[in-house]
């Protein structure tokens, strides 16, 4: 009987969907974050239920030759980059592995259909946005990131997947909020209505260096925001737009509705590929672009494209996949449901000089099987859904519709799995799986798959 606060010496034999190692003891699997397949190691039971317990790492006795040395001070703390102890090939090879397990675990479909994930040449420093929870905690001033499955926020002055820029920003908002005694809404974790600065977000341009510092804070008037706008005018390099974002309420969502332009531009710039974004402070973009572009034109190789087509692009949200799509084919149709993101798209679609693109606002699986209804029938359909998924109202009207070709872009490979089943039952063959590194160091993987009507 495996007992919490028992240690035992273990080997690892497998690997969980989040990247944790998995050791058995007659049957009974145990969960061991930061252990690597393959090594021998000894290991504190903090949780024992019915069927499975976790592990904390105390000792790696037979270490993995695909171990390193995380270069971050703050990883067993942080959580975010959970996979950082593997070396980057070790990283691309668990993704590899985990999309070919949901595949046929989940899917019951052939492994042989993933390809090998395309991975980066310097997989560091390639976030374009950070969002950065500021509070007391302790007594002391904390402006980094919240611990796993808690409201405690690490204290960082560095993050290594995050634009270098960044750093500077936090290290000015820091000794700002010190000098005039700024208080932070957040202490030890709970909500502060008499604080002010609730998170501080930055966006940077990956192809223009145009750089956006957003000022979250609980209400209107902040005392000595005038200071806090001339050190980010001093000393921030390529700064554009410095915005106050107002959120009183006591909730979990970062931005409120209002921004106020401090100084400058209310967007910052960027291109993917060849297409131009204006990005305010709401807006959705990619937070990888480099291997976004890679994602985008993995999907538009599978569309398979030839001019003649109509194309139905499905949770199309500010309508970047659509603008690749618009390139070559005869027509598309964006489909959103939130609308502050269509208003965007249109705004995208126009400054790109796209004519050939429409967009709706509604539910994807309500607006596609009407505009079929209205005799608007698509060759290709792509959908590109949140980790939940597809709606299964929407499977069914891609069923209906029977176009040719279905391009599946997912951010999580156990939902692709169970929507490509579920395809491949209403007469669709799934072709390939194409794994994209969109997040390295950490356990995520975006997937790209083809399937072709039967």
């Amino acid at each position: 009987m495996i007992e919490k606060n028992n240690e035992y010496i273990l080997d690892i034999i497998g690997v969980g969907y989040e990247g944790e190692g998995i050791a058995k003891i007659d049957g009974y699997p145990i969960f061991i974050e930061g252990a690597i397949l393959g090594e021998k190691v000894r290991v504190l039971i903090v949780k024992a239920k019915k069927s499975f317990a976790y592990g904390k790492l105390l000792e790696v006795i037979e270490p993995s030759k695909e171990r390193v040395e995380p270069k971050c001070k703050n990883y067993k703390r942080c959580g975010g980059c959970s996979i950082q102890h593997m070396n980057y090939k070790k990283q691309l090879d668990y993704k590899y592995e985990r999309v070919k397990d949901c595949i046929y675990k989940i899917g019951g479909l052939s492994q042989d259909i993933v390809n090998y994930p395309i991975g980066m040449d310097t997989p560091e420093r390639y976030r374009n946005k950070v969002q950065l929870p500021v509070g007391m905690v302790k007594g002391k001033l904390s402006i980094g990131f919240y611990a796993p499955r808690s409201h405690d926020i690490i204290d960082l002055d560095t993050c290594l997947i995050q634009d270098n820029i960044a750093d500077e920003v936090t290290r000015i908002a820091r000794e700002w909020m010190e000098k005039y005694n700024i208080s932070p809404a957040s202490i030890d974790g709970k909500f502060n209505p008499q604080g002010l600065v609730r998170h501080i977000m930055i966006r940077r341009g990956f192809k223009t260096n145009e750089v956006m510092v957003v000022l979250v804070t609980t209400k209107n008037n902040v005392r000595h925001i005038n200071d806090f706008v001339e050190l980010i005018k001093e000393n921030v390099n390529g700064i554009k737009s410095i915005i106050q974002n107002v959120n009183e309420a006591d909730t979990n969502v970062i931005l409120g509705e209002k921004c106020i332009t401090l100084w400058g531009e209310d967007t910052i710039t960027d291109y993917i590929d060849e297409f131009k974004f204006n990005i305010s402070p709401l807006s959705f973009f990619q937070v990888n672009p480099k291997q976004t572009e890679v994602l985008y034109s993995k999907a538009l190789e599978y569309a398979g494209l030839t001019g003649e087509e109509v194309v139905f692009d499905a949770y199309c949200g500010t309508g970047t996949i659509t603008l690749f799509l618009s390139q070559k084919a005869k027509k598309v149709y964006g489909v959103e449901i939130i609308k502050a993101a269509i208003d965007n798209a249109n705004e995208n679609a126009k400054i790109n000089n796209v004519k050939n693109a429409e967009f709706f606002v509604g539910k994807s699986e309500e607006i596609i099987p009407d505009l079929i209804d209205k005799g608007i029938i698509p060759e290709v359909i792509v959908v590109d859904p949140p980790r939940k998924g597809c709606d299964i109202k929407l499977l069914e009207a891609i069923g209906d519709a029977k176009p040719n070709r279905v391009v599946y872009v997912s951010c999580d490979p156990s939902t692709l799995a169970r929507d490509l089943k579920i395809l491949e039952e209403k007469g669709y063959k799934t072709a390939k799986v194409q794994p994209v590194d969109m997040f390295p160091h950490t356990s995520h993987v975006e997937c790209v798959a083809l399937l072709k009507n039967k």
